[in-house]
């Protein structure tokens, strides 16, 4: 069951009218807001929109892994018996991939991905053909990229490859006026999901 972002707000209607010109083109997108204020759903709302909604959406939440599996997870990885376990960026391919939390890839992991969008190809572990892939990159991160580049904790030449279009979320506290549309939308939904009848909320 997929949610939708929604809203009234000035800033919301921005970032509606933004996701709308998204829908025509290829470019990446780094969403940056608090936690909670709906970055996955602005991701998921840029994907269904473009030419690409047909194929993939990939997650990489890189928040929930650990160092030594980063590489394997996103380039796969091959085996001498021939056997390969395929990575997030074969599993994207054609389609869209969200770097969710992209401030919590580590440091020596960057270069990797920097070359990899690139390039658009790149190599499983232990493997020596090139793999070529056509992805739309997404990035998302509530953190502060450009403290991160200050501190040498995130490259520049990265942030500047994802940050092509920028989308900066509001919180629930700034779009107050979004509360009672919100609440409707989400009662209507759990309505939908469950088949039960509409609570009421006063």
């Amino acid at each position: 069951h997929s949610f939708d972002f929604i809203g009234k707000n000035i800033e919301v209607l921005k970032i509606l009218k933004t996701i709308e010109k998204l829908s025509m083109a290829e470019s990446r997108v780094l969403i940056t807001g608090d936690t909670g204020t709906g970055k996955e759903l602005v991701a998921r709302k840029i994907h269904k929109s473009s030419s690409r909604s047909e194929k993939p959406f990939v997650v990489f939440n890189a928040i929930l892994l650990k160092e030594k599996n980063y590489e394997k997870q996103l380039f796969g990885e091959e085996y001498l018996n021939g056997n390969i376990d395929y990575g997030i960026l074969e599993k994207a391919n054609n389609g869209t991939l969200l770097l969710d939390e992209v401030s919590e890839i580590p440091f020596e992991i960057q270069s990797n991905i920097l070359r990899t969008i690139t390039d658009q190809k790149f190599k499983r572990i232990n493997g020596i053909l090139d793999i070529y892939v056509n992805i739309r990159i997404i990035s998302s991160t509530a953190k502060d990229l450009k403290k991160m580049i200050s501190e040498k904790k995130f490259r520049e030449d990265l942030y500047h490859r994802l940050n092509v279009v920028p989308i900066n979320l509001p919180t629930l506290q700034s779009r107050t006026e979004d509360i009672p549309l919100l609440i409707k939308y989400f009662k209507k939904k759990i309505s939908e999901i469950n088949g039960i009848p509409e609570a009421d909320i006063d």
